[in-house]
């Protein structure tokens, strides 16, 4: 397949606007909330239930929203849950303005929005294989262009917008997040329609989120593409729990020096994102995703050992970098190569999958640092990490890629991937 110099669609450029726009908003209120409800409570159990709020659509309705969006529109999936996650922010912005804002309602508007997020980011990743063809070079390049723009507006950019605009009342960044929805959907709504895969059977909605998890599970290589952020999630929030403490105990470092840390990680993430199509080409997609995985257990380790900030700051550039890369190249193989009435459901499998993982790694780093060592949490990432390199590695080596990729091109049967048998169930519209 040779598509590599051949231009995106105009449509790209519509949707590469509006998840732009939405990131931005996402970078705001993603400061601005938990600070927020530092105004409302000092209790840190609350805080943490309005973050963690947030999570839980993931966790209860994952696989199901899966199975509703490839029954949906996704197009008019996408538009209607960012005109609704619109409207919702006006609850807590006029609650703000008329000062009967409450822990109880930010933890609500928390939770609607995680559901929002998790129907228009499936949708999403339904619909972009759809609007480019399928190519495999056209996704890469896609979704290295998404994932950097995202982490740019919500790494660098938004973040310090939300703490501005909250300085402004409490009000103002929740309204702006309102607009950057409202401007979203607009863009959306703009983007041509495709047409969805024709039903080939009827079945129930919960027959139909079992045939798409079972369809990762079966899999090895949308098995071994969905252990990669399930495990690094794990090892990354084992991290993220510690981090903060570990700069501050055994680096030296002061609340701004933190704040370049993550800084540092983000711009890895960036450059990762930038290469990760190169990346793929000159290696091999298989290659490329155990290459990136070998990046981040060895950058964690070095993490772990660095003797100043300088050391800690570049080892998690590099771990971003790898992160960056992977979120390009796994998800675009992902889109290349799973059919079209099943994207959904394999997509918001891999998701949860990975959410379910997070908690895990979060208990872990705490419970290792009190039991033994500040450090112990990042060095057992870094052993999980390189331990997931190896046993991933062959589920998701060259040769798997390639005949999933043959398999799926329109001249091999682009209904099914290499080692996956046919799954059938309706699609009745309900959006």
């Amino acid at each position: 397949m040779t598509t590599g110099m051949q231009k995106l669609p105009t449509g790209f450029g519509r949707l590469w606007t509006a998840q732009t726009v939405s990131s931005l908003g996402d970078g705001v209120s993603h400061a601005a909330l938990p600070l927020i409800a530092l105004t409302l409570t000092r209790d840190p159990m609350a805080l943490a239930v309005v973050t963690a709020a947030g999570t839980l659509p993931w966790l209860l309705f994952g696989v199901l929203g899966g199975a509703l969006v490839d029954r949906w529109d996704r197009r008019r999936t996408m538009w209607v849950m960012d005109a609704a996650r619109a409207v919702l922010l006006a609850i807590p912005a006029a609650a703000a303005a008329l000062d009967v804002l409450s822990i109880p309602l930010l933890a609500a508007v928390a939770f609607v929005l995680g559901l929002g997020g998790l129907f228009f980011d499936t949708a999403a990743t339904a619909y972009l294989p759809d609007l480019l063809g399928r190519d495999p070079a056209l996704l890469e390049r896609a979704n290295s262009r998404l994932r950097g723009a995202q982490t740019a507006a919500s790494g660098f950019a938004g973040p310090p917008a939300g703490s501005a605009l909250l300085a402004l009342g409490r009000a103002v960044p929740l309204l702006a997040d309102a607009v950057s929805f409202a401007l979203s959907a607009m863009l959306v709504r703009s983007l041509p329609a495709m047409p969805r895969p024709v039903p080939e059977a009827r079945e129930s909605l919960l027959q139909q989120a079992r045939a798409g998890a079972s369809y990762v599970f079966r899999d090895r290589l949308l098995l071994g593409l969905a252990l990669r952020p399930a495990v690094g999630n794990v090892a990354f929030l084992a991290v993220e729990t510690v981090l903060a403490l570990f700069a501050r105990e055994r680096l030296g470092i002061d609340t701004y020096g933190f704040g370049l840390l993550l800084t540092a990680e983000a711009t890895g993430g960036l450059l990762g994102a930038g290469v990760a199509s190169s990346l793929g080409r000159r290696l091999g997609t298989g290659t490329a995703l155990t290459c990136t995985a070998a990046v981040e257990g060895l950058a964690i380790l070095g993490l772990a050992a660095s003797p100043n900030p300088y050391a800690a700051g570049l080892a998690l550039a590099v771990c971003g970098a790898g992160m960056g890369a992977t979120m390009v190249i796994g998800p675009s193989l992902r889109q290349a190569i799973v059919p079209p009435h099943l994207m959904g459901r394999v997509a918001s499998t891999s998701r949860m999958l990975a959410m379910c993982a997070a908690p895990v790694g979060a208990f872990l780093g705490g419970w290792l640092a009190t039991t033994y060592d500040i450090r112990t949490p990042l060095y057992a990432a870094a052993v999980l990490l390189l331990a997931m390199t190896a046993v991933t590695a062959s589920m998701t080596g060259n040769r798997r890629v390639e005949a999933a990729l043959r398999a799926a091109a329109p001249a091999g049967g682009p209904d099914q991937p290499a080692s996956a048998d046919p799954v059938r169930e309706s699609a009745p519209e309900l959006l």
